[in-house]
């Protein structure tokens, strides 16, 4: 009997995500992730591993408000303004993107795979 409970659970998990990322909210924050891990991947593989953290940070970010969305948990914790912190988490993502994209693009000369995860972040 307890496996027939977790799988309900899991397939109930599981029905949410796929509801969740049909949504417009759900898409972007699944693209933000997406991205992220992306850019992880070739900021990795250049000589300059550091600047990583920007992007390791925000997919956790991302991860964690998908989370809290998917789940419904925003409309049961209401002393958290989720609006307003999703939007200042993505402001200052954004940001931090931009600021990050420009370094690794002017100056990543002779690293490759430094100035495709500038380049990327940019796009």
């Amino acid at each position: 009997m307890a496996d027939t409970t977790e799988t309900g659970n899991t397939a109930n998990y599981l029905e949410k995500f796929k509801s969740y990322v049909k949504t417009r909210k759900g898409t972007i924050l699944a693209s933000e992730i997406l991205i992220s891990f992306i850019i992880i991947i070739l900021y990795v593989s250049s000589t300059y591993g550091g600047y990583s953290a920007v992007a390791i940070c925000e997919m956790v970010f991302a991860i964690i408000f998908f989370g809290i969305f998917m789940m419904e948990m925003d409309k049961q914790f209401l002393l958290v303004n989720w609006v307003w912190s999703d939007l200042f988490r993505a402001a200052i993502g954004a940001m931090l993107y931009i600021i990050t994209s420009l370094i690794c693009v002017i100056g990543g000369s002779g690293d490759g795979a430094r100035i495709a995860g500038g380049g990327c972040l940019a796009y």
